[in-house]
């Protein structure tokens, strides 16, 4: 009888769990779904009394204006190219300081590491005044001399937006614990054989970290793509604009468009949608066999 109790209970339980994660996915998926379906409302149904949900008819209106507005296509292939750039030098750079920090020896390394981080508690907000002065005062780029002055150095340029995020504090923390999980003795095999500590890297440990790889690219090119504080403070150009600047196009005078800001959103969030589909089964292994050790 008490066994029967003690089913009847671990239903109830397991059915009410359930419920109440459905409940927060409808609540996390209803702003989506009606930016989607607002994407393709006329504009006198977007905010009509009563509240209609589904248009009376679909219309491409908005799509179009998004690329009239402003060179929407041209935000698109900028910001594809920092992000995409962004995920190049994180993955490389944060795989082999992740690599040096789990496998290899070296003097002050736990020091450093916990330097590490505390740098990861560090808002980004609070590196942003430094980060721009050190960009503008690069030597001999940008019209500055050897003394970093007399130009702009590499503000306004790409370049202000791929080195500070080249090798990021938790790209470094996130391999470094993937790294752990794998053994050492093929590192050590490879250097009775004569190999150096890059080649092994490069050949034996770096092609076992798909999984990791795949969760930090995703990550990154995430961060990349809707990072839009730092390209409006160091991007003057408007041809170097990124998609999330384009965006702000839509709100002027204290007014919104919204068909065409719904439309340009929903276009913004194909890539990182897409992408997620391609790599989400290493996207789960990369979480589960992330921080094992310590």
């Amino acid at each position: 009888m008490n066994g029967v109790k003690s089913n009847s209970s671990k239903s109830l339980r397991g059915v009410v769990l359930y419920a109440v994660a459905l409940l927060i996915s409808v609540a996390m998926f209803l702003p989506f779904l009606w930016s989607v379906i607002t994407s393709f409302k006329p504009d006198e149904e977007i905010f009509s009394v009563p509240i209609r949900f589904l248009p009376s008819k679909i219309t491409f209106e908005h799509y179009i204006a998004a690329f009239e507005t402003v060179p929407f296509a041209r935000y698109f292939m900028n910001s594809f190219y920092l992000a995409v750039m962004g995920v190049l030098t994180n993955l490389f750079f944060g795989s082999l300081s992740g690599y040096a920090f789990a496998k290899l020896s070296f003097r002050l390394k736990q020091p450093i590491f916990r330097v590490l981080l505390m740098a990861m508690m560090i808002p980004g907000i609070v590196t942003m005044i430094p980060s721009f002065y050190v960009l503008m005062k690069f030597p001999f780029l940008g019209g500055n001399d050897w003394m970093g002055s007399g130009g702009y150095g590499l503000v306004n340029s790409f370049w202000a937006i791929i080195l500070p995020g080249a090798s990021g504090t938790f790209a470094v923390f996130f391999m470094r614990q993937f790294f752990l999980t794998l053994p050492s003795d093929m590192m050590e095999m490879a250097r009775i054989e004569g190999a150096g500590e890059f080649r092994i890297f490069l050949r034996i440990y770096l092609p076992l970290t798909k999984p990791a790889l795949a969760t930090l690219g995703i990550f990154t090119f995430q961060a990349g793509w809707n990072a839009f504080l730092w390209p409006m403070i160091v991007l003057n150009d408007p041809m170097k604009h990124t998609i999330q600047m384009g965006l702000q196009a839509f709100s002027y005078n204290h007014q919104t468009d919204f068909g065409p800001m719904m439309a340009g959103a929903i276009i913004a969030i194909l890539p990182i949608l897409i992408l997620f589909i391609l790599l989400q089964k290493y996207f789960v292994q990369g979480i589960a066999f992330s921080g094992v050790k310590g």
